[in-house]
């Protein structure tokens, strides 16, 4: 057979599956997958350089499907290409347990490179991704990297906000290694897109820097559409959009340019008049003859050899400068390099006080050098973040080898690329206020759901904030992210806890942290420096034993643990004995066997809670808790904690209050 012929029935055989598996689960979305079939075909056939068998090989180009709800295209090709998906995955697709959900998910199978779905979040995961070659090019030689990112986003990508905030972004740095291709089928859920959506797309990208290569009307041109794509791919100075005007659903007699293609199924009739007009067998679903899989199992093998060449220049790199081979695996294995540990810093009861996001400053400062994979940078706060690398040379435009990246006033965009980047060979840290943690809550939830090592670093962590007010005063945010699965959220109470923190999430396999760090000063608690170590690991522990007996314990969280140990001493001096825990994480506490757990927390035993933030939640692991549920108000820091009775006075009159109506108690 031809192969133009080949490769149209390769091409047809596309379209078919995507219809089927979504007739045969009931749910879907049918048309994208049928209208960018051809696309799919050049980029994994033509144009893209990977090697099936091996789909972690790090030099290979990237792929990311922003526009998730078309997942039957990707799982099309990566059951075609041979990345480790059989056909009876496509008969499962968005059933129970199968490898093929209704949207692509990290890890869920061999060729996911990041989980998309929530619109515009792909695309700002490219950004990230792009970056890190660039930077690890930069670094480390073309020799060891050099390759492409390719994204397909649809205009629900570009409506939301996020794809404006990484895009400007991503044309500002010339991040050249990027193609995107805008997938401009004009049509939404509700209907045209002329409903709500009239801009004009090709000027705005161009006003963000990128190059605009436009393809009109060739989405079924095979030939067109890899000469656009390497047209775009010569362009080494920007970022570029190719724009490919589809149409959702062809060649559907019936649902060609409708809403319905975009999210229903096509129904058993209308899927047979599909199969008769691309001469694919109208009684047989699932159709994949034997020449057109061993034609794309056959595209699928061609990287083999660049990847063994690769293999070969990275053993010369070895050979040759044996340090940065170092550096460069310890970025690829995103850890430190060995005795990293070494640097962290610890302090001294007698210290100055200092502020936890001035102390995780000075633990990546101190660090940085050892673990190569870290880049930092801010929202327009990389100082008032700790996430200033002091001495490091900032990223800037066409100017990629610096760990230092200012991000601007773009949270969300932000924490999308920082998604991207931690697929990518490096451990990003981004730093903005906690209360903004809102504006970036979505790439946050798919940090947690895809185990990205992403580092959140959200500073100004309560009232504590002071005069900025209660609009830029957390209270809420905290619960909020506990209550996520799969978020490592740590609150340290002191300099050596947020040591530990950082300790923590670089030896982690996998997960995002959130460390949660104050704008006021803390003082170095006595026994940190010893406890901490093993204690924040496991999420809570005693830091200052009871006396003989035990009548109460103090559960602290970050700057109020300074607090619990304050309102000690003065129960202690009136006879009670008590304990103080500080408790920095409640996921890495309740992750503890229940032996453990009863230990530091004895049940029985009066429990009371001290947390300048909501109380939702407490209830699990205290009797009682002073807690702030409430907005906060515009004041220095100090007199906003002391009016909203975070305080030792306060602390003590509560505990008081707790054990006289506790069984046996008295104050």
């Amino acid at each position: 057979m031809p192969a133009t012929e080949l490769e149209q029935q390769g091409i047809n055989v596309i379209r078919g599956l995507a219809m089927d598996a979504v007739q045969k689960a009931n749910s879907g979305h049918p048309g994208t997958p049928m209208a960018l079939a051809p696309l799919a075909h050049v980029l994994f056939t033509r144009v893209m350089r990977y090697d099936a068998a091996v789909p972690g090989w790090p030099d290979r180009d990237r792929f990311v499907l922003s526009n998730g709800h078309a997942s039957m295209l990707l799982y099309s090709m990566l059951y075609l290409t041979g990345f480790g998906l059989e056909l009876d995955d496509l008969r499962e697709f968005r059933q129970w347990e199968s490898r093929t959900p209704g949207h692509p998910e990290y890890r869920h199978a061999p060729g996911i490179e990041v989980t998309t779905g929530p619109l515009g979040q792909g695309f700002a995961n490219s950004v990230g991704i792009a970056f890190a070659e660039a930077n690890l090019r930069e670094r480390y030689g073309s020799t060891v990297c050099d390759h492409h990112t390719f994204v397909i986003a649809g205009d629900g990508c570009f409506e939301e906000g996020v794809s404006h905030e990484a895009a400007s972004l991503a044309g500002h740095l010339g991040l050249s290694r990027l193609l995107c291709i805008y997938d401009d089928n004009h049509i939404t859920i509700d209907g045209p897109t002329e409903l709500a959506y009239t801009d004009n797309v090709p000027e705005r990208f161009a006003a963000y820097g990128w190059n605009v290569v436009q393809l009109g009307e060739e989405a079924n041109d095979v030939d067109a559409l890899e000469a656009g794509l390497r047209q775009a791919m010569l362009n080494t100075d920007q970022p570029s959009l190719v724009i490919l005007r589809s149409h959702i659903g062809w060649p559907s007699p019936k649902y060609t340019d409708t809403a319905h293609a975009h999210g229903s199924p096509l129904g058993e009739d209308e899927v047979r008049a599909v199969k008769e007009i691309l001469g694919l067998p109208p009684d047989e679903t699932f159709w994949v003859p034997d020449e057109v899989l061993a034609s794309y199992r056959a595209a699928g093998q061609r990287g083999a050899a660049e990847h063994e060449a690769w293999d070969r220049r990275r053993a010369a790199l070895r050979q040759g400068e044996p340090q940065l081979a170092d550096e460069f695996d310890a970025c690829l294995d995103q850890r430190g390099l060995a005795g990293w540990e070494a640097k962290l810093p610890s302090w001294s009861p007698g210290d100055d006080a200092i502020a936890t996001r001035v102390a995780s400053n000075q633990v990546l400062n101190a660090i940085v050098d050892v673990v190569p994979g870290i880049v930092a940078g801010g929202a327009d706060l990389t100082g008032n973040t700790g996430t200033e690398l002091k001495g490091a040379e900032v990223v800037a435009t066409h100017q990629f080898r610096g760990r230092q990246l200012h991000f601007g006033i773009r949270e969300f965009g932000m924490g999308a690329t920082l998604n991207g980047m931690a697929v990518s060979g490096l451990l990003p840290a981004g730093g903005t206020f906690f209360v903004f943690s809102d504006y970036m809550r979505g790439a946050a939830r798919l940090a947690a759901m895809s185990g990205y090592r992403t580092a959140f670093v959200w500073t100004h962590d309560s009232v504590g904030l002071g005069e900025d007010g209660p609009t830029h005063q957390p209270i809420e945010q905290l619960a909020s992210f506990r209550a996520m699965p799969g978020m490592r959220v740590i609150r340290p109470a002191d300099p050596n806890e947020v040591a530990q923190a950082w300790r923590i999430h670089l030896e982690s396999d996998s997960g995002p942290t959130a460390f949660i760090l104050t704008r006021q000063k803390v003082p170095i608690l006595e026994g940190t420096a010893e406890r901490a170590p093993t204690g924040v690991p496991r999420g809570a522990y005693t830091l200052v034993d009871e006396g003989s007996g035990l009548d109460l314990i103090l559960v602290g969280t970050g700057s109020e643990v300074s607090v619990c140990v304050a309102a000690r001493d003065q129960l202690t001096s009136a006879g009670q004995s008590v304990r103080v825990v500080s408790m920095p994480s409640w996921e890495l506490f309740e992750a503890q066997p229940d032996a453990y757990q009863a230990e530091i927390l004895p049940p029985g035993v009066p429990k009371l809670a001290v947390e300048a933030a909501t109380s939702f939640g407490w209830s699990r692991w205290v009797d009682d808790v002073v807690a702030i549920d409430r907005f906060g108000a515009s004041a220095p820091g100090p007199v906003a904690l002391d009016k909203l009775g975070i305080n030792p006075d306060h602390v003590a009159e509560r505990a008081r209050a707790l054990l006289a109506r506790s069984p046996g108690g008295s104050t």
